[in-house]
């Protein structure tokens, strides 16, 4: 292969924007778009970290709301369940903007806008407040969550296939780890006596640097922006739907545990604010970190399969859960549900990588070679990753209604982690029968006669 012809522009008046980008060959990625891709990762990563912090910074904040703040058990469920489903829905037109307004351009943007549920919260956050004033407050903090789909979308366009299971890995893993290190910026400010304005005060500085880099060292691709029909597209595929249906099991396990499980130790087992932060940070910690592991194993394993054996770890995790809930071991409770934190990282690198594949699959099935093949790849997986994200986020919100109601009849989580069993049996089901049991069918069905081209997901 030759480089082309054009290297990415200089910036111009209107911003930072890449003319020409074809990462698929060699020689360019090699020469120019290597370094270029990981400086755009970098600071993505950042301001995609802020916008978790700020989007799971209520399941932190509930722990400092003692009862002087006249809520309930059921009250704080149903707060953080209602954060997490704004997070969900606003991924849908996060995922828009990249197109709309280039990549660079709506980081620098998405993430200025995490000042207003910042200084919102900061306001507000007093004992004598009324709960329906936290719930407003509580549902603007959802848009940190959109900072993942339009992050996922962006990066997506900077890299080859090959890398692109490491590169979202890092790039999704280095943003999820803003919910432990939120949790452990807490455990700090509760340990030393602070109060919840402390740890929101830390913040507002943080927003400001991630906007202000962002604008300093990001780029925009041009034959990115204005490419609002892929979403369409996207939405039109089936695998967009089932993709998303999986993610709820990966995903969404993660989001709904780290904004439940610092709640189900104090609910459950009586923990103190302080006894449980020393806890909760651990799972999302190790559920981050393993996120990339889980992108380069799909990349070198294939993600369908990854995804499979993760399903069944999950199972047998939840499956120790319920025992340890049962039986009120607090010990086996902690470990298994860290575990199970760990698994739902893992899952979330093998199953974002299983996007680009499968979409890039289809393209050769259709007959397209070669740049042609990448693009239709890029186009399509860049804009289902949006939606995926937004319904796969939508499973934390699920996870913590189910812990609100099982707290609500049962006096305990059991009641929801016998529904969180049934679900990753579902899942384990799904990718057997969809991208892996299919690949041995059609491979059998195939005839030396047979002129249309099969899908097959076995490197997906």
């Amino acid at each position: 292969m030759t480089a082309p012809s054009t290297a990415p522009a200089p910036p111009s008046r209107g911003g930072r924007w890449i003319q020409q980008w074809d990462p698929e060959d060699e020689t360019f990625w090699k020469e120019t778009g290597e370094k270029v891709a990981k400086r755009n990762l970098l600071f993505s990563v950042l301001s995609e970290h802020i916008g978790f912090s700020i989007w799971t910074m209520w399941s932190v904040l509930v722990l400092f709301m003692g009862p002087e703040y006249g809520l309930t058990p059921a009250d704080k469920f149903l707060l953080t369940s209602m954060v997490t489903l704004v997070g969900a829905v606003v991924r849908v037109p996060y995922t828009f903007a990249v197109a709309i307004f280039g990549g660079r351009n709506w980081t620098i943007i998405s993430a200025s806008l995490l000042l207003i549920p910042t200084v919102a919260a900061f306001a507000v956050m007093k004992p004598g407040t009324s709960f329906d004033t936290f719930l407003l407050v509580g549902l603007l903090a959802g848009i940190g969550g959109g900072n993942f789909a339009s992050s996922m979308t962006n990066i997506n366009a900077f890299f080859p296939l090959r890398k692109k299971g490491w590169a979202l890995g890092l790039n999704a893993g280095g943003g999820n780890i803003g919910v432990p290190v939120i949790q452990l910026i807490a455990l700090a400010i509760i340990g030393a006596s602070g109060g919840p304005r402390v740890l929101l005060g830390i913040y507002i500085p943080l927003i400001l640097v991630a906007a202000v880099l962002s604008a300093l060292f990001m780029d925009n691709i041009e034959n990115v922006k204005n490419d609002t029909g892929a979403a369409k597209d996207a939405a039109k595929d089936g695998h967009t739907w089932i993709m998303s249906f999986l993610y709820i099991g990966t995903f969404g396990s993660f989001i709904g545990y780290s904004f439940a499980f610092g709640q189900v130790l104090q609910n459950q087992f009586g923990r103190t604010p302080l006894e449980a932060a020393y806890v909760t940070f651990i799972g999302p910690l190790l559920g981050s970190l393993i996120r990339p592991v889980g992108g380069a194993l799909a990349d070198k394993y294939g993600g369908a399969k990854i995804t499979l054996y993760n399903y069944v770890g999950m199972g047998a995790a939840t499956a120790v859960l319920i025992a340890a809930s049962m039986e009120k071991s607090l010990g086996l409770f902690t470990v298994a549900f860290v575990v199970l934190f760990v698994l739902s990282g893992l899952g979330n690198g093998s199953t974002f990588k299983m996007i680009p594949g499968i979409f890039h699959t289809k393209a050769l099935a259709k007959g397209l070679e070669g740049e042609a093949a990448a693009a239709y790849g890029r186009r399509l997986s860049g804009a289902s990753m949006g939606l995926i994200g937004a319904v796969g986020a939508l499973g934390g919100v699920g996870i913590n209604l189910a812990f609100r109601q099982s707290f609500l009849s049962y006096g305990s989580g059991t009641g929801a982690f016998v529904a969180f069993l049934a679900f990753y049996a579902a899942c384990f089901g799904i990718t057997w029968a969809v991208y892996l049991r299919r690949t041995a069918v059609q491979g059998q069905a195939r005839t030396a006669t047979e002129a249309k081209p099969q899908l097959n997901y076995a490197e997906v």
